[in-house]
C-alpha cells in the first residue's frame, strides 16, 4: 500500500458523516456535559445507534488498509469536543491492547463487550499507569500470579488516571508477572463483567475533558480465568524464556497498545487545535479594531498563518504514523511518537493563541476557546509525556541509553 494524501471516497464520506455528528450533537451539549462532569450516556447512546460507536464501526475504520480512516474519524470528533469524544473513544483504548496483544479468538469474544449494544451501549477501560508508575511503566507494581489447580490469574494492585475507570464494563489490565523482568516480565489480562475484588473509590475532578470519566481503580485478588491472559500462556511462557536469557523478546504490554494507538491520540489533539484556530480565525474576520476586522491586523494574520500551518505539518506526521503502524513499516525514528509529541504540542499553543487572539472573550466561558484551552494540555501529559516522547524519539535516532 502506497501512502497517499489523496482520500479516497469513502474516507471523505466518513469524514463528512462524522463532521455532521460533531457539529449536530457534540458541539450544542459541550457546554452543558464539561459543566456537569458526568459520563454523558446519552451522547454514547446516540452515536452507537447511528452506528458510529460499536464494534462495527470501530472494525470498518481499523480495516482502511492505508490506516487513515481511524485518525480522519478522531479529528473530526475531537474537533466537536474533546471530553464528549473522548466519552465515545475512550473504550478503543482497550480495544487497541486486545487487538495489540490478544488472539481472534480473544477478540471475537472480548471486543464486542467493550461496546455492549445500541440499547445499551457499555464502555471499556485500558488499566496501565498507576500512582507512581506513570510514564515509567518498568516500575509497575500490579502483580499477577497463575494458579496452575484452578487455571486462574490472580491479579492485585492500584490503577490510577484510568479513562472509564470503575465503570468499565470491561477493564483491560497490564500487571508484572515476573517483576525481576521489568516491562519484559508483564502482561495484559480482560478483567471480565462482575469481576469480584475491582473497586473504584475516587473520581478524579479535572482540568479539561470534564465529561470523560477517570478514576482509580482497585484489583483485590481479582480471579479471572487462564483464557483472560491476552495472547496466551504459550506466548507469554516464550517470551518470559527468551527475556530470562537475554534475548530479545517482543514490547511489553502496555508499550505494545500505546505504538497502535499513539497515532490516534495526535489525530485528537490535532482535532482540538483545529477547532480553536478555525474559531480564533472566524472571530478575527468579525472582530473590528482600530477601524479594521483582527484579520487585517499583520500580528494576527501572522499568528493564524503560523497555526494553520502547524496544524498541517502536525496532520502530515499523523498520517505518517497511522499508515506506517497499519502497513507494518518499521518505526525507526519513533515516528508515532514524533505524531503525538507533534500534534498535541501545537494543541496547546494553538488553544492558548486563540484564548489571545479573543482576548478578554476567550478567558470567559461564553466563547468555547477556555475550554478547548483546558482540554488540550493532557495531549502533552497521558499516554507518554512530552519528555516521554523526545526520549522515545532521541533513544530511535541516536541509539543512545538515554534517561
Amino acid at each position: 500500500m502506497v501512502f497517499s494524501l489523496t482520500l479516497s471516497e469513502e474516507q471523505c464520506e466518513l469524514r463528512d458523516w462524522v463532521h455532521g455528528f460533531a457539529a449536530d450533537v457534540l458541539r450544542p451539549a459541550a457546554r452543558e456535559w464539561d459543566e456537569a462532569e458526568q459520563t454523558p450516556w446519552p451522547i454514547i447512546q446516540e452515536a452507537a445507534k447511528i452506528g458510529l460507536y460499536g464494534f462495527e464501526s470501530l472494525a470498518e475504520t481499523w480495516s482502511d488498509p492505508t490506516g487513515l480512516s481511524l485518525p480522519i474519524l478522531n479529528e473530526e470528533l475531537f474537533w466537536g469536543d474533546a471530553g464528549l469524544a473522548m466519552s465515545i473513544m475512550g473504550t478503543s483504548l482497550a480495544v487497541a491492547s486486545i487487538f495489540a496483544a490478544g488472539t481472534g479468538e480473544q477478540l471475537a469474544e472480548w471486543v464486542p463487550a467493550c461496546f455492549g449494544d445500541a440499547d445499551e451501549p457499555q464502555v471499556a477501560a485500558f488499566c496501565t499507569s498507576e500512582p507512581d508508575a506513570g510514564s515509567d511503566v518498568s516500575s509497575m507494581r500490579t502483580r499477577a500470579r497463575y494458579d496452575e489447580a484452578s487455571d486462574e490469574w490472580i491479579i492485585s494492585g492500584q490503577k490510577a488516571w484510568i479513562t472509564n475507570g470503575g465503570i468499565a464494563n470491561i477493564h483491560v489490565v497490564t500487571a508484572a508477572v515476573e517483576p525481576d523482568l521489568g516491562s519484559r516480565g508483564q502482561a495484559a489480562f480482560v478483567v471480565p463483567p462482575g469481576s469480584r475484588g475491582v473497586e473504584s473509590t475516587r473520581k478524579i475532578a479535572k482540568l479539561g475533558l470534564r465529561a470523560s470519566h477517570t478514576a482509580d481503580v482497585f484489583f483485590d485478588d481479582v480471579r479471572v480465568p487462564g483464557r483472560c491472559l491476552l495472547g496466551g500462556k504459550e506466548r507469554l511462557d516464550r517470551r518470559l524464556a527468551a527475556a530470562r536469557e537475554g534475548r530479545s523478546a517482543r514490547s511489553q504490554a502496555a508499550m505494545a497498545t500505546f505504538e497502535v494507538s499513539r497515532p490516534t491520540v495526535g489525530a485528537q489533539a490535532l482535532g482540538i487545535a483545529r477547532a480553536a484556530y478555525e474559531y480564533a480565525r472566524d472571530y478575527a474576520r468579525e472582530r473590528v479594531q482600530f477601524g479594521r476586522p483582527l484579520t487585517e491586523h499583520q500580528a494576527i494574520a501572522f499568528a493564524l498563518a503560523d497555526l494553520h500551518t502547524e496544524i498541517d505539518a502536525a496532520r502530515l506526521l499523523v498520517w505518517r504514523a497511522a499508515s506506517m503502524a497499519r502497513t507494518d513499516q518499521p518505526h525507526t525514528a519513533g515516528e508515532g511518537s514524533m505524531a503525538k509529541l507533534k500534534a498535541g504540542e501545537v494543541a496547546v499553543a494553538a488553544t492558548e493563541k486563540a484564548v489571545q487572539i479573543l482576548g478578554g472573550a476567550g478567558y470567559s466561558r461564553e466563547h468555547p476557546v477556555e475550554r478547548m484551552y483546558r482540554d488540550a494540555k493532557l495531549y502533552t501529559i497521558f499516554e507518554g509525556t512530552s519528555e516521554i516522547q523526545r526520549l522515545v524519539i532521541a533513544r530511535a535516532i541516536t541509539g543512545a541509553s538515554l534517561r
